[in-house]
């Protein structure tokens, strides 16, 4: 059977998606390798995948002969560099003494050593335009100068079965060495996605909802000064309430992410705090959205677990990818490491 490594695996999203796309063939894709040096992540990730050997930490520290042969390569390496939320530093950037910016070359001198017939990363669509388009340019000569072929799109989950405006780009590369006679595909056709409409309200937790979930006036208020001191400025920041019959913006893993999507949840509830607040829960049923509820507009299915205080599973479900995004381009993939390399 194919095998695989999953870099900057976070809590298994790419992971899930592949293993989705190989399962609807009958079909198995061996996990040979897994890195994530984020140790909430980590336990995440053990708590849904038992694979018979140790997660890795840090990639930077891990040598490339270190690591089993495998066919397939998943990285979704860190995209906080390049994000428009970030601060756009590329290559520049540093997190607490590591370089975000520049951890996709742990990719290519992974599949230098290697070589596998495929690599797949996700990022941000801010990577196509970060410096004019040369941090992409970098990257993408990068995996060409080890002898791979291309391709690259950017897809909107929301075209994909899930109610998420989030656009990503999805790379792929393909082992190209007419010398060895191995020879990537010419063209990689991209899924297009099923363009069915969802909406929130098919995600929604059954009622009743913690109360929890629900704001206090006061932090209503103080969001609501807070939105008309940046809108009189001429800016557009500040919490936003999403329709029901409609889609939520993007998830992100820092506080807005989870203001930018409130809802109105007019359904029975308990009108007593279950955690401290200041004030009272607000009488307009205004709240935020559940873990559980962002796991699903990422695509994650119902059996995913986690048991982490809700601030980690906000970070992890906003830092994570939408599988069925993931499902479907690695379907494309599958056909084509069958058709070209003949790997099943």
């Amino acid at each position: 059977m194919p095998r695989s490594i999953d870099l900057f695996a976070g809590i298994g999203g790419i992971r899930r998606g592949f293993d989705n796309a190989y399962k609807n063939h009958g079909e198995r894709l061996d996990a040979v390798f897994v890195s994530e040096w984020d140790k909430y992540a980590q336990k995440t990730y053990r708590l849904n995948y038992k694979d018979d050997f140790e997660l890795a930490g840090d990639i930077t520290k891990i040598k490339a002969e270190e690591i089993p042969e495998f066919d397939i390569c998943l990285a979704g390496f860190p995209c906080q560099a390049f994000s428009m939320a970030g601060q756009h530093k590329g290559f520049e950037d540093n997190f607490k003494g590591m370089t975000r910016g520049t951890l996709f070359r742990d990719v290519v001198r992974i599949c230098e050593y290697h070589r596998p017939a495929a690599i797949f990363c996700e990022n941000v669509k801010a990577l196509m335009h970060h410096d004019r388009g040369r941090t992409y340019k970098v990257i993408k000569g990068a995996f060409e100068q080890i002898g791979y072929r291309v391709f690259e799109k950017v897809l909107n989950s929301k075209d994909f079965g899930v109610p998420q405006n989030r656009e990503r780009i999805y790379i792929v590369a393909f082992r190209h060495n007419p010398e060895e006679g191995i020879i990537a595909p010419e063209e990689f056709s991209f899924p297009q996605g099923s363009k069915k409409p969802v909406c929130i309200r098919n995600i929604m937790d059954e009622a009743p909802v913690n109360s929890k979930y629900y704001l206090s006036d006061a932090y209503v208020e103080t969001l609501r000064r807070h939105k008309k001191r940046h809108e009189a400025k001429g800016n557009g920041f500040g919490y936003e309430i999403r329709d029901l019959d409609g889609i939520a913006g993007a998830i992100v893993c820092g506080g807005m992410g989870r203001e930018r999507n409130l809802i109105i949840d007019e359904r029975p509830h308990s009108m007593v705090p279950t955690t401290r607040i200041k004030g009272r829960i607000n009488d307009e049923n205004i709240r935020k959205m559940t873990p559980r509820e962002w796991a699903r507009l990422q695509g994650f299915p119902e059996d995913f677990k986690f048991n982490l205080a809700d601030t980690h599973m906000y970070k992890q479900f906003g830092n994570s990818v939408t599988v069925n995004v993931i499902e479907a381009v690695a379907e494309k993939i599958r056909t084509a490491l069958i058709e070209n390399y003949g790997i099943k």
